[in-house]
């Protein structure tokens, strides 16, 4: 299949962070993080999708943990930015020889960003838990990151809006 139709037929959208997604799935079980705050989904999951005309998934941080599943496509490259300034690159893929990886798991706290370098499309699913809700998800400004990890900007700049 290529990107349209997999647009299509997962019923993907545009996504703020760059790229398409779907919701596939919200618990019907509800946790609450604490005693003043309102009931959260227990788990939910996407289908997400960079493109060549929509390749990077800007940088960006979620309160949750986030387990992100490779299904398809070309290697998804990740550039993790942790509290304590420390970068990682990971690459989700099917050449695990190389060091691909089939999923990743991401901490709540740190900042990441997703690039598609080559091919026409690379699919993903994630699973957060706490469920995702938009108000636990921030998108890096350039002032932030540059005043909280100036050694970093040159090589995540491209990544910041």
């Amino acid at each position: 299949m290529n990107k349209q139709q997999l647009i299509k037929k997962l019923s993907l959208m545009p996504h703020i962070e760059g790229g398409y997604f779907s919701r596939t799935y919200s618990s019907d079980l509800k946790t609450e993080l604490s005693p003043d705050s309102k009931p959260r989904c227990l788990l939910s999951s996407i289908f997400y999708m960079l493109t060549d005309d929509s390749p990077i998934g800007y940088l960006h941080k979620n309160k949750s943990d986030i387990i992100h599943y490779f299904h398809g496509g070309s290697p998804l490259s990740y550039l993790i930015v942790h509290p304590d300034g420390n970068l990682e690159r990971k690459v989700l893929g099917l050449d695990l020889d190389r060091g691909q990886q089939l999923q990743l798991i991401v901490r709540g706290g740190c900042w990441k960003a997703t690039e598609l370098e080559t091919g026409e499309f690379g699919l993903i699913s994630e699973a957060v838990s706490p469920g995702f809700e938009y108000d636990d998800m921030e998108l890096a400004k350039e002032e932030l990151i540059k005043n909280r990890f100036p050694h970093l900007w040159d090589q995540v700049s491209k990544y910041v809006r």
